[in-house]
């Protein structure tokens, strides 16, 4: 079984698109795999949780999670990763800029033993200059001041084995950075590259002091 876990915060007008992309690029798996749909509702003020209780997914099987308000991205992700069952775990977000494309070349990777697959952007040009240029900074200062660093240009958008998704669930940080912990659990890992499209409708809940 494979685990796509993906927040949504405030997504309505996403849920069906969502899920009609993934039918369509999944679907050829899904008579040898089998996918289980975990989507994390982050307290949504719109009518995402309505959506998501009114989807019948397209196989497998859908898994709620309805959070008391907003937490944010990265305790949405950890409380998906608490609720997902699948031998493999995919997290991605709502709005498919995490392009599901990916996913099968992902699992064929996870099948012939990788235990993490990352996906990675093969540029930044859809960002604007000052967005560019903070996370290049980032990544630089990280990098050289951590002892585990982080893949630049590789966001939450990954596979990670059952192993790798025990060992992050089992760690006691509450206030998380998902992918600093992802990267540090130290397992293994393939790389893909991508370029990452426009969202599919919707607004960005990101701003600069948010980032």
């Amino acid at each position: 079984c494979v685990s796509i876990v993906t927040p949504f915060y405030n997504e309505a007008g996403m849920v069906a698109i969502y899920f009609a992309r993934l039918g369509e690029v999944l679907r050829p798996l899904s008579e040898r795999i089998e996918f289980e749909f975990v989507c994390v509702n982050d307290g949504s003020r719109d009518a995402t949780l309505r959506e998501l209780q009114d989807t019948v997914p397209p196989f497998g099987r859908l898994v709620l999670v309805d959070l008391s308000r907003n937490f944010g991205k990265e305790a949405a992700l950890s409380a998906g990763l608490d609720f997902a069952t699948g031998d493999a775990v995919v997290p991605m977000d709502a709005d498919l800029q995490d392009p599901p494309e990916l996913v099968p070349e992902m699992i064929a990777r996870w099948l012939e033993g990788t235990p993490v697959v990352l996906a990675v952007r093969e540029d930044r040009r859809s960002d604007g200059w000052l967005k560019r240029s903070t996370s290049a900074a980032f990544y630089a200062v990280h990098n050289r001041l951590a002892d585990t660093p982080i893949p630049p240009n590789a966001g939450d958008f990954r596979l990670i084995d059952r192993a790798v998704a025990d060992v992050v669930r089992a760690l006691p940080e509450r206030q998380r950075f998902m992918k600093g912990l992802l990267s540090w659990a130290g397992f293994p890992a393939a790389t893909l590259s991508y370029r990452r499209p426009p969202r599919a409708s919707g607004r960005t809940k990101w701003n600069y002091a948010k980032l």
